[in-house]
């Protein structure tokens, strides 16, 4: 009698200890999480230390934190680049600013003249008078002269750069794209004046800085300020003298 009853208080400890290793074991299991997408097969995930769940994945917390440091260093960078920007515009030769001055010439009331070493574009009023734009010409290697007329007008141009300055740019680094639809980063400004049968033309620009400097492709560059009062001003068969 007392050897059964010692059989089966060993077997009620066994039980008893198999539970609570069974309890201590499932103690510590993480929260069972289902999938929040409906659509998809009811899958259950468990929640790992140190995670969030986003729509149906578990997502790291240093994932998240690096993702919200790279958006706040391209925030950051875009304020920079467009601080620069305006630094730049404010500091521009007032020289370069819109103004009548006096100009002789034997061309008609009408005309624009573009003097590429003095970076001015004369629209010429009669009687003596002009009004003088500053312009951006065209870099070493990349002038012109010639007498043409406007042929076409363009508000907020798009921009399709030609093959051989694709292929050159590309040569230095530079990749540009085939085309880019017209805006306020499009590099030919809120204006363009198409002269004759070229590529050339008389348009704004997105770096208004560069005013008063030879660093276009052989483009006249305004600002784009500038090429809209222009813009206003003249019409198709304007003769055009860069010179």
């Amino acid at each position: 009698m007392k050897t059964k009853f010692l059989v089966l208080a060993a077997v009620c400890l066994g039980v008893a200890s198999g539970a609570a290793q069974a309890n201590d074991r499932y103690g510590q299991r993480p929260p069972v999480v289902l999938s929040p997408d409906l659509s998809a097969p009811w899958v259950t995930q468990l929640r790992q230390p140190g995670s969030v769940h986003g729509a149906g994945r578990i997502v790291s917390k240093k994932r998240v934190t690096r993702r919200a440091a790279v958006s706040r260093k391209k925030a950051t960078r875009r304020v920079s680049v467009q601080r620069r920007d305006q630094a730049r515009a404010q500091t521009m030769n007032p020289i370069y600013l819109p103004q009548i001055v006096s100009y002789q010439s034997t061309q008609k009331p009408g005309t624009i003249i573009i003097d590429t070493p003095n970076r001015f574009l004369y629209l010429v009023l009669g009687n003596g008078q002009a009004r003088r734009y500053g312009v951006g010409v065209g870099k070493p290697g990349f002038e012109w002269a010639g007498t043409h007329r406007v042929s076409r007008k363009r508000e907020w141009p798009d921009w399709r750069p030609p093959a051989e300055m694709i292929a050159r740019e590309k040569r230095k680094g530079r990749i540009l794209p085939a085309y880019m639809a017209g805006g306020p980063s499009n590099p030919l400004g809120a204006r363009a004046l198409y002269l004759g049968s070229t590529l050339y033309r008389i348009h704004g620009t997105n770096q208004p800085w560069s005013i008063g400097g030879a660093v276009s492709s052989g483009c006249i560059r305004m600002r784009n300020e500038d090429v809209v009062d222009l813009y206003e001003r003249v019409g198709n068969g304007t003769k055009v003298i860069v010179i």
